[in-house]
């Protein structure tokens, strides 16, 4: 115990300021890392190398093995170029989000949403709701979704609770998709979205949710995005937002939720800025708590 509290101090007496910086950068940069992965497939397979290398760890130290030795360390490299392409996914959304920093900067508009806009939203969701018509309005903030709106319809319409729910009337054309909502007007409508792969939806009775849940839930994961889907089965009304969703939402709260998630667009000081763009579920779990 003698030797180990010598050794601490004698950390301590070498630390200096810039190395707490340095423990402070790195501690951020494994934060995100840890975060961007958080809810994805990728954060299981993240486990299952930790627990592998540990295994082979002990392996080396407890027993002699130099053959195994061996392998692992000729294989490392291998190993390394294999992690890109193992996270692909994550690694690609990351830098997206990093391209796009200089827009937290630089974007002086504040885009202040109009409350009949989410009024409409919210009046069309629930006349959806209690005709039991399955819908996906998706909403967009900072991160672009023009890809998404150029594999539907173009509309270029102003946001009305008739005009949502002709759209996601029952067997019309433009019903099977979604609806992209950008300031004050609907962009496209049979628009596709990114299906989640973060298995959030699979356990207990969520099991059952759908195309227009998976879809809702990936387009909050690869964007900033607030998703309202309408269950066809039971009506019940969800929003994802930040890699999370929110289910049964009633009239009250489904108007606080919408307008704390939706409506401040852009956040009042440089910090909020990049805890939404990159961080959203922080920003989520306290707005969610609030509404």
């Amino acid at each position: 115990m003698s030797q180990l509290l010598d050794e601490i101090l004698f950390i301590l007496q070498r630390l200096s300021f810039a190395s707490v910086v340095d423990l402070l950068l790195v501690t951020a940069i494994v934060y995100a890392g840890l975060s961007f992965l958080r809810n994805t497939r990728a954060m299981v397979l993240l486990r299952g190398i930790l627990v592998l290398y540990v295994l082979i760890s002990l392996l080396i130290v407890v027993f002699n093995l130099p053959a195994f030795s061996w392998l692992v360390r000729n294989s490392l490299p291998a190993i390394l170029v294999a992690i890109p392409v193992i996270f692909a996914t994550e690694i690609r959304r990351a830098l997206e989000r990093l391209g796009r920093a200089s827009q937290i900067l630089t974007n002086a508009n504040n885009n202040d949403h109009s409350p009949d806009v989410i009024s409409a939203i919210t009046q069309a969701a629930l006349r959806l709701s209690e005709k039991r018509h399955g819908a996906l309005i998706v909403l967009q903030r900072l991160d672009s979704l023009e890809e998404y709106v150029d594999t539907g319809v173009l509309l270029d319409a102003q946001v009305s609770p008739s005009l949502l729910l002709q759209v996601f009337h029952p067997n019309t054309p433009l019903h099977d998709g979604a609806v992209i909502i950008m300031d004050t007007r609907i962009a496209g409508a049979a628009c596709v979205m990114p299906l989640s792969t973060s298995g959030v939806l699979s356990p207990g009775a969520e099991r059952q949710m759908g195309l227009r849940h998976r879809a809702a839930l990936g387009t909050s994961e690869v964007s900033d995005a607030v998703s309202l889907v309408i269950s066809e089965e039971t009506g019940a009304i969800s929003i994802a937002f930040g890699g999370r969703m929110i289910h049964r939402l009633g009239r009250e709260r489904l108007d606080g939720v919408l307008r704390a998630f939706y409506r401040p667009v852009q956040p009042s000081n440089s910090f909020e800025q990049f805890i939404a763009r990159y961080l959203p579920f922080l920003l989520s779990e306290q707005r969610d708590s609030e509404a």
